[in-house]
């Protein structure tokens, strides 16, 4: 797989209440990726990046959203997102990567 490609299919990674607790229980983190990327480009990139293991790729294309401001309307752009979940003996240092 091409290198640069590599670096630039994840974007940035993903932090809610719902990630957080994911990554507590089952080892799973959540990341913010490109809307071409692949489940094995994403797999190959954080293997690439953060040098661990992945059990596996799941993708989730959250949709667009409809907001009305003050009579306006408006749109929110949708994205894609990843969740990651490593091996069992395998852990992330998200904050010292960013």
């Amino acid at each position: 797989m091409n290198q640069e490609r590599l670096l630039k299919v994840i974007l940035s990674p993903h932090v809610s209440e719902k990630a957080t607790v994911g990554t507590e229980k089952l080892n799973s983190y959540v990341f913010r990726v490109v809307a071409s990327a692949t489940k094995p480009e994403i797999k190959d990139a954080i293997e690439h990046l953060f040098n661990a293991k992945v059990k596996s790729v799941r993708i989730v294309n959250v949709r667009s959203k409809t907001k009305i401001f003050r009579g306006i309307e408006g749109k929110k752009k949708g994205w894609k997102k990843a969740y990651v979940t490593l091996q069992a003996d395998q852990k992330l240092d998200i904050i010292g990567a960013q």
